[in-house]
């Protein structure tokens, strides 16, 4: 079950925790991969957004470096290096919305072209943790639970915190779930820890 956070105490807990020893030295994990979930109300989003930010700021200040990286942001890189963006815009308004999902959703595949593009950023600048977000804006062409079923093989040396807008719920009789918006029951994953359940 998730603590109720206070915007103010999520922040604290997060700036807590993301800066610990224990945290960055993937203590506690029982051999899973450090994957960490923050879950919040959609409706937050500015919020987190800011909040986000200052988090990177302050756990610079305690030389802790973040990795950001927006699935949004990505996403739109693919298409621009494909030459596919301006295209895109173009037809986007005539075009048949299952057609047109199914064709990003070839293009920005996670295995083939995603979960590479992050392999590159990891690869190219030192961090202590990464940040994903841009997860509700890029629903339903790319699904979070692939993206983390994916990720594991790139992203296991450092923490990885998603920033997910919604819940992520474990039950023992259906396992866990991201429940995206708080509506969407569909996407099972099981290896992430909820990040406010997170003790230091």
């Amino acid at each position: 079950m998730t603590t109720r956070f206070s915007a103010k105490e999520r922040f604290d807990h997060l700036l807590k925790v993301i800066s610990s020893e224990r945290f960055l030295t993937k203590q506690g994990l029982g051999n899973e991969v450090p994957f960490f979930i923050c879950p919040y109300p959609a409706a937050h989003g500015f919020e987190i957004e800011r909040d986000r930010q200052s988090l990177i700021t302050q756990l610079a200040n305690t030389g802790v470096t973040v990795l950001d990286l927006s699935l949004y942001d990505l996403a739109l890189d693919i298409l621009r290096e494909r030459d596919m963006l301006d295209e895109l815009l173009e037809i986007e308004p005539n075009e048949n919305k299952g057609e047109l999902t199914e064709m990003l959703q070839s293009v920005l595949d996670p295995q083939a072209h995603l979960i590479p593009k992050i392999g590159e950023a990891i690869e190219a600048a030192r961090h202590d943790v990464i940040f994903l977000s841009g997860v509700g804006e890029v629903y339903p062409i790319i699904r979070s639970h692939n993206v983390l079923n994916n990720l594991q093989s790139t992203a296991k040396d450092k923490p990885t915190v998603m920033f997910f807008p919604g819940n992520y719920t474990h039950a023992l009789a259906s396992g866990a779930s991201l429940d995206l918006f708080g509506q969407l029951h569909d996407d099972k994953y099981y290896r992430a820890f909820n990040i406010l359940n997170y003790e230091v």
